[in-house]
């Protein structure tokens, strides 16, 4: 495995009240020195739910997407809460946002976002055995709930509703785990 660079010099080039930029400056094993810019992991965890009602249906919510300025179909998500599992912090964020609860929750695996640039990651949950409830959210608007045929992923993935990276890679990880489980259970 390779070292580490070294960090020479560490700082702050920009604030915001969500975003935090630092200048990194490095020095490889080689000799050879670099400048980065980052967005450095900070703040809580986070989670995103591939939600599966009794229907074998994908439970989305169309959100607002401010990078773009539209709206797309996506996943539940959101932050971790002090003191919270990601497994409680996940069936929070599915009775905020879907109007579910779910009495069975897998941790699937972390995720990260374009993580030579940025230190933030995601923990892919899979909800099952799916109830209605609903808890107040942090949302500006009500959220619009659509199921989708599970089998049909794949179609989901390929189609022009859903972009977001984190969103399709959960749903793929999902496909692997229930193939995979699907299969034990038949041994």
């Amino acid at each position: 495995m390779p070292k580490l660079p070294e960090i020479l010099e560490l700082r702050t080039v920009a604030q915001s009240r969500l975003f935090t930029i630092e200048s990194m400056k490095l020095r490889f094993s080689n000799g050879v020195e670099r400048l980065y810019e980052r967005l450095p992991k900070r703040g809580r965890e986070a989670v995103i739910v591939v939600a599966i009602n009794q229907k074998n249906e994908l439970i989305l919510i169309r959100e607002y997407l401010a990078g773009f300025h539209k709206y797309e179909l996506n996943l539940p998500k959101g932050t971790v809460d002090p003191g919270e599992s990601y497994e409680e912090a996940a069936n929070r964020e599915l009775k905020e946002e879907a109007g579910f609860g779910a009495k069975k929750l897998d941790y699937l695996r972390e995720i990260t976002l374009a993580p030579g640039h940025m230190g933030f990651s995601l923990h892919v949950i899979l909800a099952r055995e799916l109830f209605p409830e609903s808890l107040p959210g942090d949302e500006p608007e009500p959220m619009e709930v659509e199921q989708y045929p599970f089998e049909e992923a794949d179609d989901l993935v390929s189609s022009v509703f859903i972009s977001e990276s984190r969103s399709i890679a959960a749903i793929k990880i999902a496909e692997v785990f229930l193939s995979r489980e699907s299969k034990n259970s038949r041994v």
